[in-house]
């Protein structure tokens, strides 16, 4: 790990534990899981276990097209409740207050990415929901004085969000659409990932969405929103720093209290749990998500800080019935 001025080493435990209830016995079936952090320079995990019960007939990994790391469990007898526990411990360096050095061409936006580069960013400058209020909205932040430096176009544009919508723990699955969060002035973290997303897609910049974890200190329990449960990001990709992290629901630029599970081109494309079942569609009585993120601040007479709070489907996940 880095020795960086100014960084700060913390060793983290998540442990997510999601539930499934069913009214009656119900046959299983394939469960796709993303828990495992990506590890990195900023990452490195140093435990990591996973208990599912029932007990799967087959458990398996693979790395998908982001190279994220997915379990694929398979099960045999029908069963009326199903249960998966993540616990990995990790250690987390993170800049308080990241200075990127980007390359000379990118400091100043609008940019062009290298030739040799745009290959391999079709998928992140993709628009996937293409909306002229987003794009206006995306164009007030580049009419702000200094908004032709990048990273100020995309400060003004994290911290605008925050200071814009109000943020709602929302129990549906899946993202609203950025127009509709613009409408409705408020969202998810999620949401909020994919409106800036999709804002900055409309200025010519590569972004990718980020599922992971937040690990919110005792001092900011009411600053910080999104612990608790899984948290959404975004990352944008600059020439010089690479893919830099911005959290628009907590003002966060940078990978401070951010842990990286999932990086996608969509939200779709990185659910941290989805499934089935076979049988009545009334048989499923609902599902809980358990999220802690906690620290070990390093004795034994040191009380770990925590984020921790228990709650109902605020976890993306795919239930297919029949």
């Amino acid at each position: 790990m880095s020795d960086r001025p100014g960084a700060g080493l913390r060793l983290l435990t998540v442990r997510h534990v999601t539930t499934y209830d069913y009214a009656e016995p119900v046959k299983l079936g394939e469960h796709r899981m993303m828990f495992r952090p990506r590890e990195s320079h900023d990452l490195r995990l140093v435990t990591s276990g996973l208990e599912i019960r029932p007990r799967p007939v087959e458990l398996r990994w693979l790395h998908d097209v982001f190279d994220n790391s997915v379990a694929i469990a398979t099960f045999g007898a029908p069963a009326s409740e199903l249960r998966f526990e993540s616990i990995v411990t990790l250690e987390h360096l993170e800049t308080p207050i990241p200075d990127y050095a980007l390359a000379a061409a990118a400091q100043s936006h609008p940019f062009l990415y290298p030739d040799d580069e745009w290959p391999d960013l079709a998928g992140a400058l993709m628009r996937r929901y293409p909306d002229s209020d987003v794009d206006r909205w995306a164009r007030r932040f580049v009419a702000k004085p200094d908004a032709n430096a990048t990273m100020t176009l995309l400060h003004s544009m994290t911290h605008g969000i925050r200071e814009q919508f109000v943020y709602e723990r929302r129990t549906q699955k899946g993202v609203q659409s950025p127009g509709e969060t613009l409408r409705r002035g408020c969202g998810s973290c999620r949401d909020f990932a994919l409106l800036m997303m999709e804002a900055v897609r409309s200025l010519g910049l590569a972004a990718r969405f980020v599922s992971g974890y937040i690990f919110v200190p005792e001092l900011d329990t009411h600053a910080t929103v999104g612990g608790g449960a899984t948290h959404a990001w975004l990352q944008v990709y600059l020439p010089g720093a690479g893919w830099v992290d911005f959290d628009p629901t907590n003002s966060i630029v940078g990978n401070r209290n951010l842990i990286r599970v999932a990086v996608a081109w969509d939200p779709r494309q990185a659910l941290p749990l989805w499934g089935s079942f076979i049988g009545p569609a009334a048989a499923f009585r609902g599902m809980t998500v358990e999220v802690s993120v906690t620290e070990d601040t390093g004795g034994p007479a040191s009380a770990p800080l925590q984020s921790r709070e228990r709650h109902a489907v605020d976890l993306d996940v795919e239930l297919h019935r029949p």
